[in-house]
């Protein structure tokens, strides 16, 4: 079931497997994986040049995920309380 708003905006929870990609740039945290000083690209150890390209990679998976997901439906959380669930009666 998805919602759209009178904003036109999509709201709810959303799981597609394209956005698994995202974790592809959460690498650059692991730093044991690129600590090191070679390969050098144009004299830049393979520390810093490495970053650099998880900026772009990042980017990319980003970008990628939102083209793929923009228009899929989304599922309604349901909420852990309710207004039903939260009225106390009539306090007359």
């Amino acid at each position: 079931m998805s919602t759209v708003k009178h904003d036109g905006k999509v709201r709810g929870l959303r799981f597609s497997p394209w956005n698994l990609l995202l974790i592809v740039p959460l690498l650059v945290l692991v730093t044991p994986l690129f600590n090191m000083d070679g390969p050098r690209l144009f004299g830049m150890p393979f520390f810093y040049w490495f970053q650099f390209l998880m900026v772009a990679v990042g980017v990319l998976s980003t970008w990628i995920v939102y083209l793929m997901t923009r228009d899929k439906p989304t599922v309604d959380a349901p909420d852990k309380l309710s207004v039903e669930d939260l009225d106390e009666g009539d306090a007359r």
